[in-house]
């Protein structure tokens, strides 16, 4: 395997095998050249025109750009994503069954999901507004602003703030007396556990809540963080109403969940300039894939920008 393999010879002779030896209607060629062609053309663009050299990562980013569009192309629809990435892993297999690639870089890729679209976002400063929305006058304020603030610093999802006990968060906020560690740990799909940062809003908010709400919602039944008025840990449903709630005192007009924040937590990471595979591990994402979906916004900002600055834009 010395010898390196051209990724544009290969597609030729795989479309020649589905013509000749399989009998593919020339409709059906003709589309899985378009394809071929988008892919073979991506890979030279990134450098990379020995096919062996391709890896599982070379293809998602494929996939991810498929979806968000480069250089002046149109995004496409997660199902027309599918499409191509099935042609992509027909040429590696092919190249593994006629013994030319010693291994099948795509089979492990996943397409996206049919239903996926790209997320809708707040901006920092709708974010503020949002945050800023909760009283801190009475217990439910502060808990409701305890939510929020933890679901916009961490990323996590609303389940698993939800999941969160008194214990969890004890040492991330310093409760007893001890040096805040600024860490949560938070138990994600799968029952995977990862490390999130807790800036100091967060933990200011949490502490507050620990101090003066929790005690007056407690009946001690419970041992959830986040508690409703009769002692019993939050709901998805109350968590959905807080949030609907913030946005109404904010002015705030787009239709936005409690997923919401951590769309923009990831999207307001990567605007800072944080690395894709690091926002990836933030929110417990199995593939870099899912996460640059989120990129899109990024472009698009870095895009306005060259447009308005360049001199020859």
């Amino acid at each position: 395997m010395g010898k390196r393999l051209d990724a544009e010879k290969l597609a030729k002779r795989w479309l020649d095998h589905l013509a000749v030896e399989r009998g593919a209607s020339p409709n059906t060629v003709s589309n899985y050249a378009r394809d071929l062609n988008r892919y073979t053309s991506w890979l030279r663009a990134a450098g990379k025109t020995d096919l062996a050299a391709v890896t599982p990562q070379d293809i998602e980013a494929y996939v991810a750009d498929l979806r968000r569009g480069v250089d002046g192309a149109k995004p496409l629809a997660a199902s027309s994503t599918a499409r191509a990435l099935t042609v992509a892993r027909g040429l590696h297999k092919f190249g593994v069954e006629e013994g030319v690639l010693p291994a099948d870089a795509a089979a492990e890729v996943s397409p996206p999901n049919p239903g996926e679209k790209l997320p809708d976002t707040l901006s920092v400063e709708e974010v503020a507004q949002l945050l800023d929305a909760c009283p801190t006058d009475t217990p439910i304020g502060l808990r409701d602003k305890a939510l929020l603030e933890t679901l916009y610093a961490t990323g996590a999802r609303v389940s698993e703030v939800l999941a969160l006990s008194v214990d969890d968060v004890s040492a991330a906020v310093g409760a007893g007396g001890g040096e805040a560690t600024g860490v949560l740990a938070v138990t994600g799909k799968g029952n995977k556990q990862r490390l999130v940062p807790l800036g100091s809003h967060a933990r200011d908010a949490i502490e507050a809540y620990l101090v003066r709400a929790r005690p007056a919602f407690s009946n001690g039944s419970s041992h959830a963080l986040l508690l409703n008025t009769r002692g019993g840990a939050l709901s998805r449903q109350s968590a959905w109403s807080v949030i609907k709630q913030a946005a109404q005192r904010a002015g705030i007009e787009k239709d936005i969940s409690p997923h919401t924040l951590r769309h923009s937590f990831a999207t307001h990471l990567l605007e800072g300039g944080a690395d894709v595979r690091a926002v990836q591990e933030l929110l417990g994402h199995a593939s870099v894939t899912t996460t640059q979906i989120y990129t899109h916004v990024t472009a698009d900002s870095l895009r306005e920008v060259w447009r308005s600055a360049h001199p020859r834009a």
